[in-house]
């Protein structure tokens, strides 16, 4: 029976809730492993935990002797929601072992129900060349507003929520979104983003690169919402991640600020894609994200009176990875 790959558990909170649940335990039989989830408002699993875990169950790459094989390319497809309540089985499929690359494919599912599928590619470190996009000139963090401050400034069982669990800061360059539309309607933002606790020294880098693929996706489609003149609150405003892509260039800190460089370069048919280039502190591209997601607005302004803000709306196939509207 094959391991979970080994995630170091944080002693500080709320970071340390997240790499436990990103630890998932060895299941019933050969690449096969069980997770858990962290407690959502919205009663569904948030699609990136998910995309974490199913990265760490597919790291079964053994070291041929030539070096530690990365996680370099990641797809994912959402099906459902999950249920935060129940365990996630996660099923990988060891696809190809090559002289440098190896390939896996992860399906995560409950109760034998599929949830999402996704394809992991892995690489070992080889010689080449280093060019990469340089990163703009933006203000720096220290000159921003922490989202962990909004939140503290609004008297809702949702900020309160977030103010205490979210194990990331986030500072908007353009402004955030939480309770009003950006004043220009433009898709593209800028964002800093870093860990709120101590990271482990002992954490290899594919936990790092999966600690990555866990928090983007809870800012990657503000792009969209930024072109539509929309913000997390706008009334019966439906949101679900429909799929997931990620390119990991070069090691990742996640105790450093990461700098997001978004924007979204198309909406349509209820649906919205967003793009991100991740940089460090020190202006290395260090990972490129796409994502598509669905974003519907009821047409009848009046379809949704007397239903509260500052709740999620759960579409049909929603993977629960949006944050309170």
């Amino acid at each position: 029976m094959t391991s979970p790959y080994p995630v170091p558990a944080a002693t500080e909170e709320p970071l340390g809730s997240v790499t436990r649940v990103l630890g998932l335990a060895a299941g019933d039989g050969e690449d096969l492993f069980t997770g858990g989830s962290l407690p959502q408002l919205s009663g569904r699993v948030y699609g990136g935990q998910v995309v974490a875990q199913g990265m760490l169950a597919a790291a079964t790459v053994e070291d041929d002797g030539d070096g530690e094989r990365l996680p370099h390319s990641v797809h994912a497809f959402f099906m459902r929601g999950g249920q935060p309540d129940k365990p996630i089985s996660f099923a990988v499929e060891r696809l190809h072992d090559g002289r440098s690359f190896s390939q896996r494919r992860t399906a995560a599912s409950q109760e034998g129900t599929s949830i999402l599928t996704m394809l992991t590619s892995f690489q070992e470190e080889q010689e080449g060349a280093d060019i990469h996009v340089t990163a703009p000139s933006v203000p720096r963090p220290e000159d921003l507003t922490s989202a962990l401050e909004i939140f503290r400034t609004i008297d809702h069982p949702v900020a309160r929520f977030l103010g205490r669990t979210a194990a990331f800061d986030l500072r908007h360059v353009e402004g955030n979104l939480y309770l009003r539309p950006a004043r220009e309607r433009a898709g593209r933002q800028h964002l800093w983003m870093r860990s709120r606790s101590r990271i482990p020294t002992q954490t290899s880098q594919t936990v790092h690169r999966a600690l990555l693929a866990y928090v983007c996706d809870q800012v990657m489609l503000e792009p969209v919402l930024r072109s539509q003149g929309l913000s997390w609150r706008s009334e019966g405003m439906s949101l679900a991640t429909l799929d997931h892509a990620q390119w990991f260039h070069r090691d990742v800190d996640m105790g450093d600020w990461l700098l997001y460089v978004q924007d979204s370069p198309s909406s349509q048919g209820g649906r919205g894609m967003a793009r991100a280039q991740v940089f460090d502190s020190s202006g290395r591209l260090v990972s490129t994200i796409a994502q598509e997601g669905m974003v519907r607005i009821p047409t009848d302004s009046g379809a949704d009176a007397g239903l509260g803000r500052w709740r999620i709306r759960m579409g049909e196939g929603d993977d629960g990875s949006a944050i309170p509207s």
